[in-house]
């Protein structure tokens, strides 16, 4: 293990489910990182969580915040944004990337949606999503520095044997904190995996 690095599994049965910060439904918090150096009074520099839309509701507003929210499961949801502009995330797994400011409305195409929710302060951290199929093994490269997390949307997956780290059933969620040193994983199964890349702004 790379020096000052850490990396761990998060399963799905340990996500803490809260209401969303405006009351109108529910998220489930996979995971919520600070850069070295945070600013007082802010509880988190990026966040995982995957919410719950049960009904048509109005989304919470986060200034500062940049936001990608991805379809896990459902029918889909159609995000109306108050400036006029509409974009439906559809089956399997469309996804779309939006200022936290922007207020908007989610509306259920057919029936309740889960959707995968990466957060990030835009003055602090850049933040790369991927949609990936897991045929086989896939190697992670985390530079000096950076975070990255991998969530397993469907399958299986375990890790190299000096990982020591537990195998991935859908849903849980794996993070990789890289120190002073490159930090190598290799992840081997099959499924499909959203893989984050969190960095801090130059």
């Amino acid at each position: 293990m790379a020096h000052g690095s850490r990396s761990w599994v998060i399963p799905a049965n340990e996500y803490r489910r809260e209401r969303w910060r405006n009351q109108l439904g529910w998220t489930r918090q996979i995971h919520a990182g600070q850069l070295p150096g945070a600013v007082e009074n802010e509880s988190w520099d990026w966040r995982l969580s995957i919410a719950e839309i049960e009904r048509d509701a109005e989304f919470s507003s986060f200034p500062g915040i940049d936001r990608e929210l991805v379809l896990l499961s459902g029918n889909g949801v159609r995000l109306r944004f108050d400036d006029g502009e509409a974009h439906e995330l559809l089956p399997p797994h469309d996804r779309l990337r939006f200022a936290g400011e922007r207020r908007l409305v989610g509306e259920l195409i057919d029936g309740p949606t889960h959707d995968f929710n990466l957060m990030w302060r835009r003055d602090r951290v850049r933040a790369t999503l991927w949609h990936r199929p897991l045929v086989g093994p896939m190697v992670v490269f985390a530079d000096p520095g950076t975070t990255w997390a991998v969530h397993l949307i469907a399958g299986q997956a375990s890790f190299d044997d000096d990982s020591g780290l537990p195998p991935l059933a859908a849903a849980d969620t794996a993070i990789f904190e890289t120190g002073e040193a490159r930090l190598r994983h290799v992840i081997d199964g099959g499924g499909e995996a959203l893989l984050i890349r969190i960095e801090p702004v130059a």
